[in-house]
């Protein structure tokens, strides 16, 4: 770890605290798995917003495989997507069901055998569930790891493969974290409060533009 890594992760450490949360609600495993499939391209809001009365309609991963489509398709309509979040849903639960005895697995291999999973996805239900080292590449983790430097790359895999290299491996978690918040909070796209941030000197975009 470089000395510019360590100082940008003790600077978020200040900022945000160590603690590990996830924005997206949930129970168990299974709950933060069709959760984490709804949130792409959808508010982590909105999605708490429909989970809350959609897991109180289907409480468990057999009732979601043995959901009708057109009914589901409605019951989340408002996240976006809807065609194809249904579809995935109801064909990850039935792939839970026959493949895994309706446990939601641990490794990335099994996980991303699961229709709809992707490696965020899968590396998301790692890190809150499992607690095993992982980097979770969403568009904050993106956008911000490469306007500090971290990875010069657009592919998410590639993203986290670098991100891998530079950091600690007990801070590959919070990274996700911190830069959700910190993208929220203070670099958000397209309109970054520059004059607020706290990260200043490390960051290549500043740089380009000629500030310090």
């Amino acid at each position: 770890m470089t000395k510019k890594t360590k100082a940008i992760l003790d600077l978020l450490d200040q900022r945000y605290g160590t603690e590990y949360r996830c924005y997206l609600n949930h129970e168990n495993a299974w709950q933060l798995l069709i959760a984490t499939i709804l949130s792409a391209q959808c508010t982590d809001a909105r999605v708490n917003t429909v989970t809350g009365e959609l897991f109180r309609k289907y409480p468990g991963v057999e009732a979601f495989a043995a959901a009708d489509l057109e009914e589901l398709e409605k019951d989340i309509y408002s996240t976006g997507f809807y065609h194809n979040k249904a579809k995935n849903i109801i064909a990850c639960c039935k792939d839970l069901m026959e493949k895994f005895g309706g446990e939601v697995p641990r490794s990335l291999e099994d996980l991303t055998s699961l229709a709809g999973v992707g490696r965020k996805t899968a590396n998301v239900i790692r890190g809150n569930i499992y607690h095993e080292p992982s980097i979770v590449v969403d568009t904050h983790v993106k956008r911000i790891s490469k306007k500090l430097g971290l990875t010069k790359e657009d592919d998410p895999e590639k993203v986290e493969r670098d991100l891998m290299k530079a950091l600690p491996k007990d801070r590959w978690i919070l990274w996700n974290i911190h830069l959700i918040t910190f993208g929220r909070e203070i670099c958000k796209a397209p309109t970054p409060k520059c004059g607020e941030c706290f990260l200043t000197e490390y960051c290549a975009g500043n740089a380009k533009r000629g500030k310090k």
